[in-house]
């Protein structure tokens, strides 16, 4: 399955009625299995969902925990990369060399890679007394 195909499908389902900024993502987990995800939006704007954060949710709760592939699609002029809390999500879920295609809904496309997208992550290896990091 194409992933910003995926994304886009999904993008269609999105509750932006405020914004009307409809976005969609899809993730591929390591297992091929795809997710999708949609913003959702509340009138108060911060209190929103974001789709790559609908996107992980979906594949915690189908049962993987590793994301292979990313695609995020949105009706904007040029590519929107993720907000700073999804790359934080993304990294925590995905290798820093993972693929990750930023599209528009007019064909533009630009790919990157989770490392790219947050350089110097934090994540749970930086903390002590976790599975990554016994003291």
């Amino acid at each position: 399955m194409n992933l910003v195909d995926a994304a886009r499908n999904a993008r269609e389902k999105a509750y932006a009625p405020y914004s009307q900024f409809k976005v969609g993502a899809a993730i591929r987990a390591e297992s091929g299995t795809v997710f999708c995800g949609v913003n959702v939006e509340n009138v108060a704007y911060p209190e929103g969902t974001c789709a790559e954060a609908g996107a992980i949710a979906a594949m915690v709760l189908g049962g993987d925990s590793k994301i292979a592939e990313v695609a995020v699609i949105a009706d904007s002029p040029a590519p929107v990369p993720p907000c700073g809390g999804c790359r934080q999500k993304l990294a925590e879920f995905a290798e820093m060399d993972v693929k990750v295609t930023l599209a528009t809904t007019r064909g533009e496309v630009l790919e990157t890679t989770v490392g790219a997208l947050l350089p110097g992550a934090f994540g749970a290896g930086h903390l002590v007394n976790t599975p990554d990091n016994k003291a």
